[in-house]
């Protein structure tokens, strides 16, 4: 199989994650996906294939050298974002895409447009897969799964090229934020590994945010509406009120590049009792020590004047950016950098605007930068992938294992 059938084909797989559930893997579907790529990598003839029960599965290609190398890793994750369904996905190809419009479903008059989309416009000419529409693609991170998947296959058939022992592990709920959570680093046994998970073309990304979530619960005082004069406290009304003194120009939609922001993610809530849903991001570790002491300041501003626990913020810390890790260890920048130079793309370092389990993996002890996997517009219906990034994608890992060989 090629690295654009086996994505075509791992797509197929329902393996969206859900974080009410509290269970590991959130959902049974990521480990049906889990053992089918077991499976494969059995098929493939990889070693140490070890697949637990929370759904984290690794394995080993060993080395083919002849003197000591260290070992390296490659990570994705299996599950899709719960921001939009992953069933049933219909992927289909267009070719040598003509920078129009592309009609997903015609029924429903659902369109990818460069208008709106206008990185669309940097692949005129190439292959895109596309979605029908009424699914995400899923190339967040199927793209990484086939792309290291199809360069063990490579490298297993070009026994000329020379690496030392590879690690490579797949992971579920990354998407959740709890995907690194009980990733096993020392039974991975790497000195360091690379996440393929990043989006187009070139990236190469060892800043992230640090990472928080914030669930705001505003307690009301009901009573009949006709008598409530001085008697009613209104949670919903309340819960307005502390979402007007967050700064209206720190949101995602006003924010680029190295700005943070404070997300509203969900509001639900009746006169009683109102739940308010933020997370919260920002690169610089102070900056994002503040925002968090923010939000209490806000709630005891509203205690002040409602009384005390009619607003409450519970803080929970997500992960944090890795620089501070791999920072210290940049020949493995140096590394990624080169293989792409290497194999014609033209590296693109940048902060993430997000996190990935790298960021959490380089706090277990495992430096783990993130590479590009080649898909745009993730987590929605206008999701899609050009084909010569996947495929670019997966011989930069055939590269980073040959010269990481070369250089030791």
């Amino acid at each position: 199989m090629t690295v654009i059938e086996r994505f075509l084909k791992y797509v197929t797989f329902d393996t969206q994650s859900d974080e009410s559930t509290g269970v590991t893997p959130s959902t049974p579907k990521q480990m049906v996906f889990a053992k089918y790529l077991k499976e494969e990598l059995e098929a493939l003839g990889l070693e140490e294939i070890t697949l637990d029960e929370q759904g984290y599965l690794y394995a080993t290609l060993p080395a083919n050298t002849d003197h000591e190398v260290p070992v390296i890793g490659f990570i994705a994750h299996m599950d899709t974002s719960p921001d939009m369904s992953g069933a049933n996905v219909k992927p289909r190809i267009v070719k040598e895409y003509d920078g129009t419009d592309i009609v997903l479903c015609e029924k429903d008059n659902i369109i990818l447009s460069p208008r709106q989309f206008p990185e669309l416009l940097n692949h005129k000419g190439e292959d895109l897969i596309v979605t029908d529409g009424h699914t995400l693609l899923g190339a967040d991170d199927k793209a990484g799964i086939a792309e290291i998947v199809a360069a063990m296959d490579y490298l297993k058939q070009h026994s000329e090229i020379k690496h030392g022992k590879i690690r490579v592990g797949f992971n579920p709920d990354e998407e959740i934020g709890l995907g690194a959570h009980k990733f096993d680093v020392e039974k991975f046994g790497c000195q360091w590994a690379y996440t393929m998970d990043g989006g187009e073309l070139g990236e190469l990304e060892f800043e992230n945010f640090n990472a928080a979530a914030a669930s705001v619960v505003v307690k009301g005082r009901n009573v009949h509406p006709g008598y409530a004069k001085n008697k009613m406290i209104n949670s919903l009304r309340v819960a307005n009120e502390f979402m007007a003194l967050l700064p209206a120009d720190e949101t995602p939609e006003t924010t680029e590049g190295y700005e943070g922001f404070y997300h509203l993610i969900g509001v639900n809530g009746d006169v009683e009792e109102t739940k308010v849903n933020y997370i919260i991001r920002d690169h610089d570790r102070a900056k994002f020590e503040q925002r968090k002491e923010n939000m209490l300041q806000w709630a005891a501003q509203l205690n002040a004047k409602y009384g005390e626990g009619t607003v409450t913020v519970n803080l929970r810390d997500q992960y944090y950016n890795m620089r501070e890790k791999v920072e210290p260890l940049m020949h493995i920048i140096d590394i990624a950098f080169g293989a792409m130079k290497e194999t014609g793309v033209e590296p693109v370092v940048r902060p993430i605007r997000g996190g990935t389990d790298g960021a959490q993996l380089s706090f277990k002890g495992l430096p783990c930068p993130n590479i590009f996997a080649g898909g745009l517009n993730f987590h929605g219906r206008y999701e899609f992938a050009p084909v010569p990034n996947i495929e670019k994608a997966m011989m930069v890992v055939v590269k980073i294992a040959e010269l990481t060989a070369k250089r030791y």
